[in-house]
């Protein structure tokens, strides 16, 4: 099995991470989706994952007041425990220490409690209390660069 992460450039990329956040959020989770989609979709940097060439999953991160906002991740339910999701924290971690002005500073995320043992692995520490975001219960995990 081979996976590949690519920085989403076009339209037609775009469309499949958001096809993907589709299925993944909005049907399988039941997130309203007027929360999925938001107004920093034009300003954060995506990802798409293939499995096998077989668009599989999707992430992506931005800027904020707070630090660099890790958000979206979504894996396809038939691409999970293959690799996929690892794969995408590795990619997007990666690319946001390769900015020139992220040394030093705070990656977070909204993490489910389910994908939290994933963004451990990475280093990425639970900060206080759980939390209920789209009726789904998470906590804040950080990760400082």
């Amino acid at each position: 099995m081979s996976i590949t992460v690519e920085k989403v450039q076009t339209q037609e990329q775009l469309d499949i991470i958001f096809s993907i956040r589709e299925k993944v959020f909005v049907i399988e989770q039941q997130v309203d989706p007027s929360e999925e989609y938001d107004a920093f979709e034009p300003t954060s940097t995506h990802f798409l994952a293939k499995l096998d060439g077989d668009p599989s999953g999707t992430a992506r991160w931005r800027y904020t007041d707070k630090g660099m906002k890790l958000e979206r991740f979504a894996v396809l339910k038939e691409k999970r425990s293959l690799g996929v999701g690892q794969a995408l924290v590795k990619a997007v971690v990666d690319d946001i220490a390769s900015q020139p002005d992220t040394k030093g500073k705070k990656l977070y995320m909204h993490a489910q409690v389910d994908a939290m043992p994933l963004y451990a692995k990475f280093g990425f520490k639970q900060v206080g209390e759980q939390f209920e975001e789209c009726n789904i219960l998470h906590y804040k995990m950080e990760l400082y660069l």
